[in-house]
């Protein structure tokens, strides 16, 4: 059914008016959906299926998103005086709010993938060629797959014959040793940089949540020791501002996730003064009181590298005005390139899904939070992952995996039976208005219920999952110290 629209310009970011083309927004959500396989990636019967059945057609679907954005729009009674049309900014901001509000998750994420990555171009931060696209590294993504499959574990139901038939050790042996190759092969590309010349002083470890950046760090600093390299830490946790500087929203959460949660001012002049040689008096913040409660003064010896585990270590207001000749930059992420079932639909288990499953168990173990407000709060986690983390992937100077095929069959058990740390649905159903939450949930619960684990003892066996795997970063027994789990 059409709809009525009375606006008739735009304000472009040059200030310019141009006029309205509500085409224009069609197109836009067409692509964005057409990148990651079709509107069907977002089907939810529950949810959006009387859309599908209505609309028929992928332009069809795309129209009728257009048109929702367009009463949004009009709501706005500015926007029907000449002098005040709205922003392009806001018109994206719309997209984006119908998107969401109809179930259209991965389109959303795929089209705010592209519009920040756009905004990273624009701001000069970004080469046309490190440009993320929609976020997904096909070629790392193919390259990955064709690996599971050689190993029949493209799928769950194959990973599951390889739990059942025994056989999982030799798939978690041949997994972590490709880990642990390119750990090698990004310590050679960093002391390579420095035979050609550079003075490399900034060590940064940058993806997004539950990655396994923590055991990343470490090993790659313990190869890089090996070549007499020296390292100063610096814990970028202690930039965060004050509880009370952080609104909460409805149900008293707080978003951390987002790099304006740190003083990002303190910080950049913080790290020039460091690379200057000048000492810096580092605030020292507590997490349980909840703000600063001191300072420590920090030096950078002239043989020390600093090192940088963060979330958003490619922030270019973060490391604005350094020299980029001196800083390499490892980004991790978690390609788990396993298909649903038996693989027929065609659809893959989601990197997000099992980072969601990773950090639920390592808040409940490790941070005393409930599975249910991880849950809860993962809208803030993906937010900041589509603005300032994942579209700047191609800052990097190394990519290295942090999934592994085997993974879900690992932490299966920890989401069965009694003590299931997986959210209960009558918990889940008394928050209706976390869309979000509520599909997140709907894909992960079937997907888990869907593998075969491991038990327990087996999880414990240092035998089968070595003490040191990125994994024992979320289910426990890492022999490697994780900051953030004591």
């Amino acid at each position: 059914m059409p709809v009525e629209n009375r606006i008739i310009k735009v304000l472009k970011r040059n200030r310019a008016l141009v006029s309205f083309d509500e085409v224009r927004i069609r197109n836009a959500i067409l692509r964005a959906a057409e990148s990651i396989g079709g509107f069907r990636q977002d089907y939810c019967p529950d949810i959006n299926g009387r859309i599908f059945d209505a609309c028929g057609t992928e332009e069809s679907v795309a129209a009728f998103l257009a048109e929702a954005v367009v009463v949004c729009l009009n709501a706005n009674p500015h926007h029907l005086i000449s002098n005040f049309p709205p922003p392009i900014e806001l018109i994206q901001d719309e997209v984006l709010h119908a998107l969401r509000s109809y179930g259209f998750q991965n389109t959303a994420d795929a089209y705010a993938c592209y519009r920040w990555g756009r905004h990273w171009l624009r701001e000069g931060a970004l080469r046309p060629d490190q440009f993320a696209g929609n976020g997904f590294p096909t070629e790392r993504m193919a390259d990955s797959l064709a690996w599971n499959r050689a190993r029949g574990c493209d799928t769950v139901a194959g990973l599951n014959e390889i739990v059942r038939s025994g056989r999982l050790k030799a798939l978690v042996d041949d997994s972590i040793a490709r880990y642990e190759s390119a750990l090698d092969e990004a310590a050679q590309a960093f002391v390579a940089r420095l035979n050609a010349g550079d003075r490399i002083r900034m060590l940064w470890v940058s993806g997004p949540s539950s990655s396994g950046k923590t055991t990343t760090t470490v090993k790659l600093t313990q190869r890089l020791q090996r070549h007499g390299l020296r390292f100063l830490m610096l814990n970028l946790d202690d930039y965060f501002w004050s509880l009370i500087e952080h609104p909460t929203d409805w149900i008293n959460d707080r978003n951390f996730e987002t790099p304006e949660a740190l003083d990002i001012q303190m910080l950049n002049h913080h790290l020039k003064e460091l690379l200057d040689g000048r000492a810096i008096q580092k605030p020292v913040y507590s997490f349980k009181e909840g703000r600063r409660i001191g300072t420590k003064t920090v030096r950078l010896e002239p043989d020390q590298v600093l090192l940088l585990d963060c979330l958003h270590g490619f922030y270019p207001p973060i490391s604005e005005g350094l020299d980029t000749s001196t800083q390499f930059r490892l980004y991790i992420e978690t390609l788990n390139m396993v298909h649903e079932g038996d693989g027929s639909s065609q659809r893959l288990t989601r990197f997000t899904d099992l980072r969601l499953i990773r950090r639920i168990l390592r808040d409940a173990k490790h941070r005393n939070h409930s599975p249910l407000l991880t849950l809860l709060h993962w809208h803030y986690v993906r937010a900041g992952e589509l603005f300032s983390i994942i579209p700047l992937r191609g800052l990097a100077d190394c990519f290295i995996n942090g999934g592994s095929a085997f993974d879900l069959a690992v932490l299966k058990p920890f989401y069965e039976g009694a003590a299931s740390h997986l959210p209960k649905s009558e918990d889940v159903a008394a928050y209706p208005g976390f869309l979000d939450a509520r599909i997140r949930y709907e894909r992960i619960r079937p997907l888990l219920q869907s593998v075969t684990g491991i038990s327990l003892a087996e999880v414990a066996s240092s035998e089968l999952i070595p003490s040191d795997a990125v994994i024992r970063e979320f289910i426990g027994g890492s022999t490697i110290k994780i900051p953030h789990n004591e």
